[in-house]
């Protein structure tokens, strides 16, 4: 077999990366160790950047995000029992839009089908040559060799292309607490997301759609799934989310529930040789902010990009400027993130003193006008970190 760009994961980066590829008439190939039906039902974040709608428009993916995604112009800091609006749009001029990591990818990998394009589900890539680039994969039982131009290692924390990358460097965070997130069949209580900081612990209300709603409980990295009934789940979330003008939350059944652990990673560089490495596979968020997916989206941006000017011209000098320019972007948004955490989660190691400091913290930000700018700034999106030249 052979591509031009051979692409590992099939998830957001690797998907509309393929796409954007294929609008600027360059061939790939996405490789994908899961099944279908397993990549367009797994459960992850779902706020989109203005800079990230954007681009699903612009490319021609955007159509049933209009028709479903949920725009929002503002997110609510909730403690001490008030609510506190960061009217996100009123200072930056620009909007987030709620809609399910899942329902984009169900929409890339139609779209890319529909073009003919090549996405082998069950595609398990096994080794990277970033050198005489190819990729070996197994498949039906058996072992193949995609070979290409370049490789996109779009697989995630846990795939194979990082490791393909010698010398490289890495930088971690793990956080001593998770995040218990549940799936409800109930419409959601508040119109914008609300992140809360409470004694007890963190909280978040988001949404999916006018009916299901999607929330989060701050619990211990080990917390064990079978001690929270759907009980105490409500309760506890109730207790965080209250107010003093007696808020109401809404409940309903639940029909997913699982813990995720917390962690901040990023890896330089983020190419090597005719390997570039976007999306989880080079850094990782904590989910407070909700910058993951789209951190994975402006790496892919600006490497089709650089992938189209060295079809079109020979140059290698975008692709050249890759790494640099993204890890820009990518520690000014691992800021944020960080610091969101902080900001609003119970560190259990924390005394008085430091949550107190918290406290006002948190007052500040909800009372200062350029704090609040500095906040809705990086909620709606950092601009792209372009190379030199691009």
């Amino acid at each position: 077999m052979r591509t031009q760009v051979a692409i590992i994961g099939a998830g957001p980066a690797g998907l509309l990366l393929s796409h954007l590829l294929h609008l600027q008439g360059i061939d790939s190939v996405v490789l994908e160790s899961r099944d279908r039906d397993y990549v367009e039902h797994r459960q992850r974040a779902g706020v989109l950047e203005q800079g990230t709608a954007d681009v699903l428009r612009e490319s021609g993916v955007g159509e049933r995000l209009d028709r479903e995604g949920l725009v929002h112009h503002g997110v609510e800091l909730r403690f001490g029992g008030a609510g506190h609006r960061i009217p996100l749009t009123d200072l930056t001029g620009r909007t987030v839009t709620v809609y399910a990591q899942t329902e984009m990818v169900k929409d890339l990998v139609a779209r890319r089908l529909a073009d003919g394009g090549e996405v082998l589900f069950e595609a398990e890539a096994v080794e990277v040559d970033p050198s005489a680039p190819s990729v070996t994969f197994r498949s039906g039982g058996e072992l193949r060799t995609l070979h290409c131009d370049y490789v996109a290692g779009c697989d995630g924390f846990h795939g194979v292309s990082r490791p393909a990358v010698p010398g490289i460097r890495t930088f971690s965070r793990e956080y001593p607490f998770a995040w218990l997130g549940i799936l409800a069949d109930v419409p959601p209580s508040t119109e914008e997301l609300i992140y809360a900081h409470h004694d007890r612990g963190f909280a978040l209300h988001s949404l999916r759609s006018p009916t299901v709603s999607r929330l989060y409980l701050q619990v211990r990295p080990d917390e064990d799934l079978a001690e929270w009934s759907d009980a105490r789940i409500w309760d506890e979330l109730a207790a965080r989310f209250a107010t003093d003008d007696g808020w109401k939350l809404h409940e309903g059944p639940i029909t997913d529930r699982s813990v995720t652990p917390m962690r901040s990673f990023v890896a330089e560089p983020l190419r090597h040789d005719r390997l570039f490495l976007a999306g989880d596979a080079g850094h990782i968020v904590p989910p407070t902010g909700a910058k993951g997916l789209n951190l994975a989206v402006s790496d892919v941006i600006v490497l089709a990009r650089a992938f189209a000017e060295r079809y079109a011209s020979g140059s290698e000098t975008l692709l050249d400027g890759y790494s640099d320019a993204v890890l820009r972007r990518v520690w000014m948004t691992e800021h944020f993130s960080y610091w969101m955490t902080h900001l609003l989660h119970v560190d259990p190691a924390a005394g008085d003193f430091e949550r107190r400091l918290q406290r006002a913290h948190l007052d500040y930000v909800v009372s200062s006008e350029a704090a609040r700018t500095s906040l809705a700034e990086n909620y709606v999106g950092l601009p792209i970190t372009w190379p030199s030249g691009a």
